[in-house]
């Protein structure tokens, strides 16, 4: 053993390997095996393999240390012990060093290789599977174009059916229900099965339940005849209706999940921060595109035909966007050299059976949302994760349902309306690109940070409005809804950073779980802020509302900063290469 370190030792302080390298950008590690022939004591040098490229990592071999031999090394003797090195600072200068002689002894390589600072800043933004990406990208935009335009197709549908807003409201609540209730148990189901053929499954069950909800829409447009509200909602179809509505908008958000918590970090690359920014910002913006086109499309189409025949059109686009998206998986699977196949756990067939046993549902259900939170509360990015929880309370000072009630009940012309939604989501798009470049230049930790408590300020300049004077006043009014946009930039921003901070911290054998369950925790947010809005539903309690905005955003920043400024050691390791750790680590 001694002379196995002897021999470390003299190689490393041969006039080839210069003293004094400071910068070393690699971390080597000295692996020691007996020797071939059995019975023989000595011990050999192995190899001096590289563990990764690291910068500004100084290094000293001027001790040698005796430990007992490794437990669970299964060649190794249990009486041997071996020699390990300390490395410390101030024995190596900054020049890479020649590990041997060249011409006495031939290897594959000659010198440490060290990357530059502008070689790991292109590492960073370059993404590990960029064509998987492309195919991901058409992929998202075709399925959420058809998803997006159906979103819009049904309550119009429903609209010109019937007067009331209660049947709307019914779906809507039975949908998000469904999304607390199942979000947990598909997420946890997704994790034990493969990406591809669940992404198939999920995309098949999404299509059908579109088409027999548009077939319920369509039956009734036909041959239902003026009615109650009470009848119309007890009516077969109607709760035909419901079920298939809950069931479609479960499969779209799972699908969603697993391409924006899964998909798309395996493409990009998990240690390649800026190119998992850009992807995400990307996402951002193809959804956007597809809510405004997807409306639009509609729209214009209930405005030149009948719904019947509207409602026709959206069902082929529902059936032709099966066999695309199926064929867009399978593409993106190839073109990546099969990153999807990689496994996450290890798939139990009882643990599935299980899990779709019909007779066990309220058990699974109940087992799985217990299991979801678990995980959940354990996450080292909690916080992160919460943040977007409270976001999803701002109902009121968004633009939505609420907001257009105000805005017409105070007399503002619809054209105005629709002119300050459109500036919502363009302030949106304009975010997505935003905050890739934050992430470039701060780091997703500081840019998370900042959109929060733009936001949160912003809104609480649109609140001192409000309850300073009339926003019927054009002063007044245009101060309100410019704050309002504006302020979108810094949710929007927040929403891709904060998808980043989690997609780095939760691990990919639990992605979909912990994904499912932040959406289920979401929608109960929803719920609670729907039920509030129903207690107060007169125009004149809308301060009441706008309190409970502004303090549910001012919470998420206060909440982020002090997990930022309070770090664990697991979190300074997570996120050990973001600049905020780095700086004060220096």
């Amino acid at each position: 053993m001694l002379a196995a370190a002897a021999a470390a030792s003299a190689l490393l302080a041969s006039p080839r390997a210069p003293s004094g390298c400071r910068g070393l950008s690699g971390a080597w590690t000295l692996r020691l095996r007996p020797a071939a022939s059995p019975g023989a004591a000595a011990l050999r040098l192995h190899s001096f393999v590289p563990k990764c490229y690291i910068t500004n990592v100084e290094v000293d071999v001027s001790t040698v240390i005796k430990e007992e031999a490794f437990d669970d090394h299964p060649s190794l003797p249990p009486v041997c012990s071996i020699p390990v090195v300390n490395l410390r600072g101030d024995a190596l200068d900054s020049s890479s060093f020649s590990l041997h002689d060249r011409a006495s002894c031939p290897s594959s390589f000659e010198e440490l290789p060290v990357l530059s600072e502008g070689e790991q800043h292109t590492l960073a933004s370059t993404p590990a599977h960029p064509a998987g990406l492309y195919a991901l990208y058409a992929s998202y935009l075709f399925g959420n174009l058809v998803e997006q335009l159906w979103n819009f197709a049904w309550p119009a549908a429903l609209a010109i059916l019937h007067p009331s807003l209660l049947p709307v409201a019914i779906v809507g609540f039975f949908t998000k229900l469904s999304v607390f209730i199942g979000a947990p148990i598909v997420g946890k189901l997704m994790d034990h099965f493969p990406r591809i053929p669940i992404y198939t499954a999920l995309n098949a069950v999404q299509v059908t339940t579109q088409l027999i909800s548009a077939a319920t829409v369509i039956y009734a447009l036909k041959n239902l005849s003026h009615a109650s509200t009470t009848t119309l909602v007890l009516r077969p179809w109607f709760i035909a209706l419901v079920a298939a509505g809950a069931i479609e908008r479960l499969a779209g958000l799972a699908l969603g999940v697993a391409v924006e918590r899964d998909w798309v970090v395996l493409l990009a690359g998990t240690n390649r921060p800026v190119a998992l920014a850009q992807a995400n910002a990307v996402l951002n913006r193809l959804d956007l595109i597809c809510e405004t086109v997807g409306a639009s499309v509609f729209g214009l189409l209930l405005s030149k035909y009948h719904p019947v025949i509207c409602l026709k059109i959206a069902c082929g686009l529902m059936i032709c966007s099966f066999p695309v998206l199926v064929m867009l998986g399978q593409l993106i699977n190839r073109v990546s050299c099969h990153a999807l196949d990689s496994s996450r756990t290890t798939t139990d067939e009882s643990v599935c059976s299980d899990l779709l046993d019909v007779r066990k549902i309220v058990q699974n259900s109940l087992s799985a949302i217990k299991h979801g939170w678990n995980e959940y509360k354990q996450q080292t990015v909690l916080p992160a994760s919460a943040a977007t929880v409270f976001l999803n309370l701002n109902v009121a000072l968004a633009p939505g349902a609420i907001m257009t009630a105000l805005l017409m009940h105070r007399g503002i012309s619809p054209s105005i309306v629709g002119a300050f939604s459109g500036l919502c989501s363009i302030m949106g798009l304009v975010a997505t690109f935003i905050s890739s470049s934050l992430v470039k230049r701060v780091g997703i930790l500081k840019a998370g940070a900042a959109g929060l408590i733009y936001q949160a300020s912003l809104l609480s300049v649109v609140l001192t409005v409000y309850w300073a004077g009339s926003i019927s006043q054009r002063t007044h009014l245009l101060i309100f809804r410019a704050s309002i946009a504006l302020s979108r930039l810094g949710h929007m921003s927040y929403d891709v950073v904060g998808t980043q901070i989690v997609q780095t911290g939760v691990p990919a054998s639990k992605a979909n779980l912990i994904g499912g369950m932040e959406v289920s925790i979401a929608s109960l947010a929803e719920l609670v802020m729907l039920a509030m809005a129903i207690i107060a539903n007169d125009v004149s309690h809308f301060g009441f509302l706008a309190i409970l905005s502004v303090s549910s955003v001012a919470g998420a920043a206060w909440m982020f900063c002090r997990w930022l400024t309070n770090p664990t050691d697991e979190q300074r390791e997570l996120f050990m290469f973001d600049p905020l750790y780095q700086v004060q680590a220096m």
